[in-house]
């Protein structure tokens, strides 16, 4: 029996209406005893410059499911969609396969392409004319919380 996955609970559009601007310090992170003086901040940080490249071709969706835990999206993250970046070998996409939009490695061996679920209970899945498989967009950042 193939496990299959719904990978995609919501798709939400862009609504760039504010900046998200915080400080971003020039020091990096320690796990020792860290020194967050205000001389450390390096400049203003926009969110939405950092994690959007191309706002009409953007859209968030929200993680339902497990196959790409081995990748580090799990379920409940957000992931950050562009539809104008052109899906290649290695890229995690967001594709439309049996009419369901799915999240998978998008992988060419030899002349075949795939998508690779990173969850070893899934299969991967080859990329035919009779998958009717189209990707969507390309996965450009992961926003998990803890």
């Amino acid at each position: 029996m193939i496990k299959s996955d719904a990978t995609i609970a919501a798709i939400h559009g862009l609504e760039q209406k504010t900046r998200v601007v915080c400080s971003l310090f020039s020091s990096g992170v320690s796990a020792g005893f860290p020194s967050p003086a205000e001389d450390h901040i390096d400049r203003k940080l926009d969110l939405n410059e950092l994690l959007i490249q191309n706002p009409a071709a953007t859209f968030f969706v929200r993680v339902a499911g497990d196959s790409m835990t081995g990748a580090g999206i799990n379920h409940g993250d957000i992931l950050v969609v562009d539809r104008s970046v052109q899906g290649a070998h290695g890229k995690m996409v967001i594709a439309i396969l049996r009419g369901e939009l799915t999240i998978k490695q998008l992988v060419q061996r030899d002349s075949a392409w795939w998508l690779v679920a990173a969850n070893a209970a899934y299969p991967a899945v080859a990329i035919t004319e009779e998958s009717g498989c189209e990707v969507w967009g390309v996965v450009t950042s992961v926003i998990h919380q803890f």
